[in-house]
Parts: structure tokens; C-alpha cells; sequence
């Protein structure tokens, strides 16, 4: 389906996809950080070699040491979950979007395919996208992004409200495959792949981060919902 959009430099984006047939796209801790890794040297106006930034024994963490050049796409915001995946994107240059994306999704698709000894497609037709064109959306997107995890040890969350708040806090926390902790605290170690100071400043410190997501935790969670479906459809 081709979009009522074109990507503008300057714009901020909603970008998410999940794998072909709701399959599991996540099985393993190495999947994840292979996807991380590749948010971040995808992310250049050079051409990238993914397979020699892979086969040269470097372990996780020296990948966001690669000097990686001009970045074409600002990253605001990303979570990983086992069948899906969200970002929170600016372009910054014409054609960044799509050239990032293509990127993103072949280098993983390779990899993933390679590993597991399969074939075909392994997410569904092309990469869905929505436009973050008012502060209100835009706002909102970094607690639904963020949030979806929590559907992972309580799956009716959005229907019938949170059940444990401590728990689930604790939970997003320590969940290591999204940018929540890049907004809770400055020690962490995928900070490189954002570039937040682009994106407009609505919280002054961690703590009003913090405060903000209790808020949406609290609040009865079929306004969450239904603000998501009026803007883009969503359901996860």
C-alpha cells in the first residue's frame, strides 16, 4: 500500500514493522543486539560492509566505536519486541529514510535468514509509517513506544489497566532492547545510536521522564488506546 506521504527533511516519523505472519523475528539476546548494532552503522550517507563490520571478532559493545560518517536519519526512539519493532525518526536528508530503512531491514533480514536456515521475506511487505506532524502526537509516541514492552508479562494492560505498577516499572527498567533507559538515565551503553537533541525538549530531566510515564501507567488505559487508534490504527 503506498502511503499518503512523502518523507520530508525536517519531519518526524513513526516507523514500525513485525515479521511475515506474526512470526517471531527476536528468538535469541544475540538477535536483538544484532539489530541494535545494525540501527547504528546503518545509519550513514557511506556505504556500509555489514558482513566485514561483523566477521572482524568485534564484540557488541566495540561495534558503536565504528566511525560510521555522516548519519542520514536522526533516532529519537526505539523498541524491540519479539515480533515487532517501533523507531521514532527525523530525516535529515533527502531519500534518508527509505535508504536507512532498506538499509536496516536487508542487513537484518540476511543475518536472521543465514542464522535460522530460511528464506523469503521475513517481515511483512514494506515498513508502516505514520507521520508525528503535532507536538501531541509526537509527545505521545515516546510513551507508546516505550510502553509496549509491558504487554510482555501483562498482555491486557491497555484493556483492563495496569495490575502491578511497581512490578512494571522494575520491569522497563531493565528491559535492554528499547531507548526507555536513554530517557531515565545517561549511563547507558547504546546511547550512541540516538541523536535526542533534535527533537523537541518536553522533559527537563529524567524525573519528569519518569513522571510522565507513571501518568500513562495510570491513566485508564482505554483513552491510551483509543488515542493510538485515532491517529494511526494501532493496536500494539
Amino acid at each position: 500500500m503506498r502511503r499518503k506521504f512523502q518523507f520530508s527533511i525536517g519531519e518526524f516519523y513513526h516507523l514500525y514493522n513485525r515479521g511475515t505472519d506474526k512470526r517471531i523475528i527476536f528468538n535469541q539476546s544475540n538477535d536483538y543486539n544484532r539489530f541494535l548494532a545494525l540501527l547504528y552503522i546503518c545509519n550513514s550517507a557511506n556505504p556500509v560492509d555489514i558482513s566485514k563490520h561483523f566477521s572482524e571478532g568485534r564484540s557488541f559493545a566495540e561495534i558503536f566505536d565504528i566511525e560510521r560518517g555522516e548519519q542520514i536519519t536522526d533516532i529519537g526512539a526505539y523498541c524491540l519486541i519479539p515480533n515487532h519493532f517501533h523507531l521514532l525518526i527525523r530525516e535529515k536528508q533527502e531519500n534518508g529514510i527509505s535508504l536507512f530503512m532498506k538499509k536496516l531491514l536487508t542487513g537484518y533480514s540476511m543475518y536472521y535468514n543465514k542464522k535460522y536456515e530460511r528464506s523469503g521475506s521475513l517481515f511483512e511487505n514494506n515498513f508502516k509509517a505514520t507521520h508525528a506532524n503535532t507536538d501531541r502526537y509526537l509527545k505521545y509516541l515516546l510513551s507508546y513506544i516505550h510502553l509496549n514492552p509491558v504487554k510482555l508479562i501483562d498482555p491486557n494492560w491497555k484493556e483492563n489497566g495496569i495490575t502491578d505498577k511497581a512490578k512494571t516499572r522494575q520491569y522497563l527498567d531493565k528491559y535492554k532492547y528499547s531507548s526507555y533507559l536513554n530517557y531515565v538515565t545517561d549511563n547507558n551503553k547504546n546511547m550512541d545510536i540516538l541523536n535526542k537533541s533534535v527533537f523537541p525538549e518536553y522533559f527537563e530531566n529524567f524525573k519528569e521522564f519518569e513522571n510522565f510515564i507513571d501518568e500513562w501507567l495510570e491513566s485508564e488505559a482505554s483513552e491510551g488506546r483509543s488515542f493510538a487508534v485515532a491517529f494511526h490504527g494501532e493496536k500494539g
